[in-house]
């Protein structure tokens, strides 16, 4: 919403020839074509998703009991990711205590 300069109220768009301008009801008019414009800026995505590689930060993991797919141990840590957007889930990222193996658990 684009507010008015001299009153404060909210102004509306009027057509004026082939320019559409801001109107107020005290008579205020803005020309500025770019003030009843929505802007959005997009910073660029990583695309990168965090990997716990090393020995310290396997310590750091919480552990839970779940099996490894790949050598059947049944302890394995487990760290969130936001992969998707804001509005699903988290992806959680399990690391075997054993083996080293990583899997995603969409659960």
């Amino acid at each position: 919403m684009i507010f008015c300069k001299k009153c404060g109220s909210i102004l509306i768009p009027k057509k004026e020839g082939n320019k559409t301008i801001s109107v107020c009801s005290c008579g205020y008019k803005s020309a500025d074509d770019d003030a009843g414009k929505l802007k959005e800026d997009v910073k660029g995505k990583s695309g990168k998703i965090d990997i716990v590689d090393s020995e310290q930060d396997m310590k750091a993991l919480p552990k839970m009991k779940v099996e490894c797919p790949k050598c059947g141990n049944q302890e394995a840590g487990f760290w969130e990711v936001q992969t998707r957007a804001s509005d699903e889930p988290a992806t959680k990222f399990m690391k075997c205590t054993k083996c080293k193996h990583i899997w995603r658990d969409y659960n």
